[in-house]
Order: C-alpha cells, then sequence, then structure tokens
C-alpha cells in the first residue's frame, strides 16, 4: 500500500466497521456510552469527517511541531524570560499551565472514549489521533513550566491545581468532567469537540500565542501554535456528529447540546481568558479587548459554524452580548480579592493608563467598577490591607461553581430554586436553566460553600478554607499560594489515608 496514493486506499484503511457475531450491537455500543440513540445504523457509515490524515503523515507532522517548540524553548531558556517579564504576563504563565496541563490529559481519556464507544467508524479512526494529541499536549504543558519551579513555587501548581480543592480548581474540574466525562460519545463530541473546542479553545490558544509573541515569550507563543494546528484538527470531530443529527430529525436536541455547552464553556473562560486579557496581558503589547475577541471569534465565526449547520443562535443570546461586557469584570474583582486563595498572583491591572484603556474599550467602566477599585486603592494607600481581602465566602453558583457577582445592568440578586429539600444558586437565569433541564446530573456536587455549610471545612472560618485548599494560614498580602508545596500537601494526604 505504501505505492498508492492515499485516496487509493484511506477510505478502506479508516473503516473499522464489522458485524458482531457474538454479541449484539446493543452490548458492543451500549447506548448509554454511545448515544445516537433514534439514528438508523446505516447512518454511522456516512461519518465523513473534515481533517484526514494516515498515521504516517501524523507522525511527521507531530514530529516537526514538537522539533520547532522545543527547539525554540533550549534556545531561548538563557534569556532570563521570568525576570524580564511584565508581571501580568507571568500571572498568565501559572494561570494557564496549572489550568490547563493536567486537562489535556483528561481530553486524551476523552478521546478514548470515542474510539471505543463510537459507532462511527471514521470518528473512531480520528479521536486515536485526538488521543494521541491530547497526550502530547499534556506532556509539553507540563515539561515547559518545569523550569520555572526552582524561581517561583507557584508554578508547582501546573503539576498540583487539579489534584487539590481549590475553589477555582473546583470550577474547572466540575465543567470538564459535565463536558468530557460523563456523558454518550455523541453529546460529549458536541459538547467538547465542537462547541468548547471550536470556540472557545481558540480564543484561549490564538489570543495567547498573539499576545506572548508580542510580549517577547516565544517560547510559549511556538508552544501554543503548536498545540492549536492539534485542536483545529480534532475539534472537527463533533460537526459530523451534528449533521447526522439534524439530517435524522433530532434538530431540537442538537440546538439545546449547543446552547447547555455555549454557556458553560463562555462561563469558564471569563476566568480563564476574560480577566487575562483585560488585566494581565502587559498595556504596551495589549491590543484588541476581550470583548473584541469575542465579537471576532464567537459572535461571528462560531455563529457562522452554527448556521451553515442550520441551527439558530442560543436563546440567551442577548444575555450573552450584554454579559461579554461585564462579567469578567466583575470576576476579576472577586479573584483579586480572594487572591490570597489563588495560585498565580493576580495583577491589578489598574493603573491610570489601564483604567483609560478600560474605559475606551468598556464605556462606562471607571463610573462603575472602577469606584470598587477606587475603594481597594485607597485601602492600600493608607496601609489598611487587610480591609482588602473578604472575611466571608461568596455565594457560589450550583452550575458553574464560579462565584456570584454583580454588575451594572444586573444587580446581585438570589436566583435559586428548591430541588427535593435543598435551595440551589445560580449566577443567571441561563444556569438556572441548564440545571432544569437535567437537575439529576447537577444536584449532588457540593461546592466550596456547601462544603463549608456543611461542616466539612474546619475550623469554620477563612483560615479552614486555605486550609482545606492546602493553602496554609491567612495572610491579607496574597502571598499564600506562593508557600504552596504539592509535596508537603502530598504528604498529609498519606497521613490521613493511614
Amino acid at each position: 500500500m505504501a505505492l498508492l496514493d492515499r485516496a487509493q486506499w484511506y477510505d478502506i484503511a479508516r473503516d473499522t466497521q464489522w458485524t458482531p457475531r457474538y454479541v449484539s450491537e446493543a452490548e458492543l455500543f451500549p447506548p448509554e456510552l454511545s448515544g445516537g440513540e433514534g439514528l438508523p445504523d446505516e447512518v454511522w457509515a456516512t461519518y465523513d469527517e473534515p481533517y484526514k490524515v494516515s498515521y504516517r503523515e501524523y507522525v511527521d507532522i507531530q514530529r516537526q511541531k514538537d522539533a520547532g517548540a522545543y527547539s525554540v524553548k533550549a534556545a531561548l531558556e538563557r534569556a532570563d524570560l521570568y525576570n524580564k517579564a511584565d508581571p501580568g504576563w507571568i500571572s498568565i504563565l501559572k494561570e494557564h499551565y496549572a489550568a490547563v496541563a493536567l486537562v489535556e490529559y483528561g481530553a486524551s481519556f476523552q478521546e478514548s472514549r470515542f474510539v471505543r464507544w463510537s459507532k462511527a467508524p471514521g470518528m473512531r479512526n480520528m479521536a486515536t489521533f485526538g488521543m494521541l494529541d491530547e497526550i502530547r499536549h499534556g506532556q509539553i504543558q507540563l515539561y515547559f513550566p518545569h523550569e520555572y519551579v526552582n524561581k517561583d513555587r507557584q508554578f508547582e501548581w501546573s503539576h498540583a491545581a487539579m489534584f487539590t480543592d481549590n475553589w477555582v480548581t473546583l470550577g474547572a474540574r466540575h465543567f470538564f468532567d459535565d463536558v468530557m466525562m460523563t456523558r454518550d460519545a455523541v453529546s460529549t463530541s458536541i459538547f467538547a469537540n465542537f462547541s468548547f473546542e471550536t470556540g472557545f479553545t481558540n480564543l484561549q490558544f490564538i489570543g495567547l500565542s498573539g499576545d506572548a509573541a508580542k510580549a517577547g515569550d516565544f517560547t510559549f507563543s511556538k508552544l501554543i501554535q503548536s498545540i492549536q494546528s492539534d485542536e483545529a484538527r480534532h475539534a472537527q470531530l463533533g460537526t459530523p456528529l451534528l449533521q447526522m443529527l439534524i439530517e435524522n430529525g433530532q434538530k431540537d436536541e442538537a440546538q439545546k447540546k449547543i446552547d447547555i455547552a455555549f454557556w458553560r464553556s463562555y462561563r469558564l473562560f471569563t476566568i480563564l481568558s476574560g480577566i487575562p486579557m483585560d488585566y494581565y496581558v502587559p498595556l504596551d503589547v495589549r491590543e484588541a479587548s476581550f470583548k473584541e475577541f469575542m465579537e471576532e471569534w464567537i459572535v461571528t465565526q462560531f455563529m457562522r459554524s452554527l448556521e451553515d449547520l442550520g441551527l439558530s443562535k442560543p436563546w440567551y443570546w442577548d444575555i450573552f452580548l450584554r454579559d461579554i461586557s461585564e462579567h469578567h469584570h466583575g470576576q476579576h474583582l472577586g479573584t483579586y480579592s480572594w487572591r490570597p486563595t489563588l495560585w498565580w498572583d493576580p495583577a491589578a491591572g489598574v493603573s491610570p493608563e489601564e483604567r483609560d484603556w478600560l474605559e475606551e474599550k468598556y464605556p462606562g467602566w471607571n463610573g462603575t467598577f472602577g469606584k470598587v477599585w477606587d475603594v481597594l486603592i485607597d485601602n492600600f494607600a493608607n496601609d489598611r490591607p487587610e480591609k482588602t481581602v473578604p472575611g466571608t465566602l461568596p455565594i457560589i453558583c450550583n452550575v458553574s461553581q464560579l462565584p456570584i457577582v454583580g454588575t451594572p445592568s444586573q444587580t446581585l440578586r438570589d436566583i435559586s430554586l428548591v430541588h427535593e429539600g435543598r435551595r440551589y444558586h445560580f449566577a443567571s437565569e441561563v444556569d438556572k436553566w441548564i440545571f432544569e433541564d437535567d437537575p439529576e446530573r447537577y444536584r449532588h456536587h457540593k461546592n466550596l460553600v456547601d462544603r463549608f455549610l456543611g461542616g466539612e471545612i474546619q475550623p469554620a472560618d477563612l483560615g479552614g478554607v486555605l486550609e482545606y485548599m492546602g493553602l496554609g494560614s491567612v495572610g491579607p498580602g496574597g502571598d499564600d499560594a506562593h508557600g504552596f508545596s504539592w509535596v508537603d500537601t502530598y504528604r498529609k494526604q498519606l497521613v490521613k489515608a493511614g
């Protein structure tokens, strides 16, 4: 076959479908794992992935990507970026690596579930490459930050974050478990590959790659480019599935999956992308705001993908358009106030020049969010740092697992419901709708406040919360996460386990 053109043998090689003789079709592909109930058996053979690649081609391309990324790192590792870079950029590196690296390993399990449980042979074939992609992404994003550990212990969180009960970790882990690990293959691919990767991975990686190059961090820029090109390929796994659902009378179900996944992805990325883009990226290299980037990559391009499939904008579109101007600003105030609980030393990003930029990009910012920053600045200026750290826990949404924040157009209010004797709180009507659609999926999870009120966190104060997260004692300067050591925490876990 090596003597043949790929087009002459590719379709035969990728079609690994067979008729089982010793087990039933339902036993080979259990509906709860495979999904796609109601789709005729013959439909699965029509799955046609947009990106086609052979194993020989795949290995060669990946070798070139790794060689490029690692060679740039080797060439620049004496440049001492850590001591030369803007502190805000270092915050971005800490946040990104800890929030993403181990999740990439988790995504390899997601892809492996497609390899085993997808009923579409073409999808199983492409998911095999997707699985290898994600393993590489996890390895390279654990290796690169390791060089900084001896300079700053917060980079240890790259390896540790997803094993902790840090409140940001709880939110991220809840989201990724929801979209990657606990749904059938069809739903998972639409949630993760189409909604999350096609839309929001581009937002994170394309934007970060450009920002990194402008900030002089060519190592990180090359790394992100090598990952994003993989994401662009296996992100397409979900599109043929959507087409199959729509063509076989399941358009409403496809639309609902998109609506849920889109909102869940967006709210998490207000933390992972929104705050860094508007507050951490050094002002002299900052160009597009988070809102502008969302309008280009999501409002325009991702929505065009939906329209091409014959799907509609999510029902909450007006809420979303308003939210991209406001929500991440409120979350930034929250994360900065709770900086003793974070691993990335959040930059305030509110110097006079930066405030002018924010006012230009978000007219009215100074008269709303800026007033809150005025109070924080006054407390710092008058040697009252203890007043810049809250003494209580925030209200946390039972869907996003992130703090509920007020905005200029929507004051902080209690959107809640009682389900089977327990009251649940939500950050928006959209989160409440997601919960009501499938309460069994979300009702068992306990967020940080639930654990606090349930007596799982002792002592029942802020010090107990930090101890529960593995951060030690309270400190108003925001340096608690510097003292974090995964080795120390692991030893504590061993002691508890006997």
